[in-house]
């Protein structure tokens, strides 16, 4: 999925792109580098007191963590316990819906709302078509935006075989990042 994503980075914008993979650990101090993060799974989330304290502190000072469930269901394990640590550390009513007019669906390209992925088109999960995304707002701007339509699979695919699809999926990506970026 990042190569698919850096690819329709390069490929759409002229943002300039580190083609490697950093793969930072959330209690090292190296993540207050990157502005833009994915954290994505399908088990339990449990952050120690150190990646608290650095996530915290990565999201109120500008950081952006884009979250990604791989199970999609909203009563899995992954979904569960990741909202628990959002209510541990930014209480019980940060993390919320984000209506589908939010600059995000607009900020590079046109969307009506969050784009429905072929997971839940084919029933991987619980089998809803989730027609929101949540969020952490801090100061009008997300800092944690959190998905449970798995869009890492969605997006993990050869870039070379998207000249295959109709309309390339990767699009939201870009808006992802872009808003991230520009926030």
């Amino acid at each position: 999925m990042p190569a698919n994503l850096l690819n329709s980075l390069i490929e759409y914008t002229t943002v300039p792109v580190e083609t490697q993979e950093n793969i930072v650990a959330l209690n090292s101090t190296d993540i207050f580098h990157c502005p833009f993060c994915y954290l994505s799974g399908h088990k339990l989330v449990e952050f120690t007191q150190q990646e608290r304290e650095n996530f915290e502190k990565y999201i109120r000072n500008g950081g952006f963590v884009f979250v990604d469930d791989c199970n999609h269901d909203i009563d899995g394990l992954f979904a569960k316990s990741f909202e628990a640590q959002m209510e541990r550390i930014f209480g019980a009513t940060a993390l919320k819906k984000i209506p589908n007019n939010h600059s995000l669906y607009s900020c590079f390209f046109n969307f009506d709302g969050p784009p429905t992925t072929s997971q839940e088109l084919n029933g991987w999960g619980d089998d809803i078509v989730h027609d929101y995304l949540k969020a952490i707002e801090i100061d009008g701007r997300i800092g944690v935006l959190y998905s449970n339509k798995d869009y890492g699979c969605e997006w993990d695919y050869d870039f070379r075989n998207k000249r295959f699809y109709k309309i390339d999926n990767t699009r939201f990506s870009i808006n992802i990042v872009m808003y991230a970026l520009l926030r």
